[in-house]
């Protein structure tokens, strides 16, 4: 068990392939695992496997999907894909294009591969309806979350992390754990007239999903009037991931059910949420008409 939110392994352990970058230790992930105790487990970024192999060693009901092997964490439904909820949804994503997995990791540039993003922008609006994917495929009660880490460059810094935790339900979240990296390429450069210290650590973000219905939408809408920026991210995530639970098409009255689903009735008795879902529709390119009523994923 965990005794404080500090988590360091030197050692990345006998799971996996120490040959894949980025890899997160197996060590993390078995103190995550003795921490929550779940009794099923999904990584939609699996990688080479880490964190099934040491969940499946520790009797864990365990997932592994990722782009390279068929699944799309931004057209395909983790629910659907697993075919129950988890009690554990955990992602190691890209850290925006630190390190390029398609066609450079693994064979193939893939559009929808988080390292390929135009932008940090782009990267994070990707990254929430990853996370929000991840919320639909856990139980009332399970936990998701994300091992991210943060990027400068350019004498710019983008912490990811606190970009996550602002765009997600306040009310969910449950923990921040910092992470030490060990053994990153990084470790053997050297960096001339460096101001600020090296990023030597990541973040594992935990939510916990409610076990009864709870207002995601409208928390998720009350906090952005004060970042409207992340509004516009906020809205066009969650209509992308209510599209992905419908099979990437639906109608307009059954993309609101989708919307609303997880929304008490102050939610519904708000007059323009409706508008709101289509205009998201038709300002973004993220969407495409199909015929009158009717939207798919671009």
């Amino acid at each position: 068990m965990m005794s404080t939110s500090v988590i360091s392994h030197l050692d990345r352990g006998k799971w996996g392939k120490a040959s894949w970058r980025g890899n997160c230790s197996g060590y993390v992930y078995r103190d995550i695992f003795q921490q929550l105790a779940p009794r099923t487990f999904c990584d939609p970024m699996v990688g080479s496997g880490t964190s099934v192999e040491v969940a499946a060693e520790m009797g864990i009901e365990a997932y592994g999907l990722d782009l390279h092997s068929g699944f799309n964490v931004l057209r395909d439904s983790i629910l659907g894909a697993v075919g129950k909820p988890v009690d554990l949804c955990l992602s190691h994503p890209p850290y925006h294009d630190m390190i390029v997995y398609s066609g450079n990791v693994y064979p193939g540039e893939h559009p929808d591969d988080l390292s390929r993003c135009a932008d940090p922008e782009e990267f994070m609006d990707k990254l929430q309806q990853t996370l929000l994917n991840q919320r639909e495929a856990v139980s009332g009660g399970g936990f998701y979350g994300t091992i991210i880490g943060d990027l400068r460059r350019g004498g710019q810094y983008w912490s990811f992390q606190a970009d996550a935790i602002a765009r997600m339900p306040p009310d969910e979240l449950r923990a921040v754990l910092i992470k030490a990296q060990h053994n990153v390429q990084s470790d053997s450069r050297r960096y001339a007239g460096l101001r600020m210290p090296r990023v030597a650590h990541e973040y594992i973000l935990l939510w916990e999903r409610p076990t009864r219905a709870v207002a995601m939408l409208s928390t998720l809408s009350s906090l952005a009037h004060a970042q409207q920026r992340r509004l516009r991210g906020t809205w066009k995530a969650v209509v992308r991931q209510a599209l992905v639970s419908l099979g990437g098409e639906a109608s307009l009255s059954r993309l609101y059910e989708a919307v609303a689903e997880n929304a008490p009735e102050r939610l519904a008795g708000r007059q323009h949420w409706r508008e709101k879902v289509r205009q998201t529709l038709y300002v973004n390119d993220w969407f495409a008409p199909v015929e009158r009523g009717v939207w798919r994923i671009a």
